[in-house]
């Protein structure tokens, strides 16, 4: 099987963030993409909830996505949802069975398996909340008056 272009992989990976995005809002949860953790790996999606729980999504577009990219355990101590966002005809059988599971076009996602709760730990729960609100924040200042945050935004 030949691998996806890399503009293929772009275009796969949109569709099913965007889905997954709408399926958390539709869960009732805030979500914000491409978020650095404080280990300095980057979240492909980080919600919270009004409860303060964190869900962390990471996406994979392709077989050859998960196989060559195998990072994702170290995002397990920062949220405390994980799920897999995959489009609906990814190889199922690829991803752990421990995970959760959401299927994902531009359109919608479901969640196929639920994912397992991993309390965050209290201090770290804090610094990713701040992390997350200060983001959000910078964000919207960034798409409301981009040239006074040119170069300033860390995602």
């Amino acid at each position: 099987m030949r691998a996806a272009s890399p503009i293929a992989e772009t275009l796969a990976a949109d569709a099913i963030r965007r889905g997954a995005m709408r399926l958390l809002l539709d869960l009732d949860l805030a979500a914000i993409p491409e978020v650095t953790l404080p280990n300095g790996r980057r979240a492909d999606l980080l919600a919270l909830g009004a409860g303060g729980e964190l869900t962390l999504v990471e996406i994979k577009s392709s077989r050859e996505d998960f196989l060559t990219d195998r990072k994702w355990p170290d995002y397990l101590g920062f949220a405390d949802l994980f799920y897999f966002a995959v489009a609906p005809d990814f190889p199922l059988e690829l991803l752990p069975d421990a995970e959760g599971i959401i299927l994902a076009d531009r359109f919608a996602g479901a969640i196929h398996r639920p994912a397992r709760k991993r309390p965050v730990e209290p201090a770290r729960r804090k610094s990713l909340l701040l992390r997350f609100a200060r983001l959000g924040a910078m964000r919207l200042h960034g798409a409301m008056d981009p040239e006074a945050l040119a170069g300033r935004l860390d995602g």
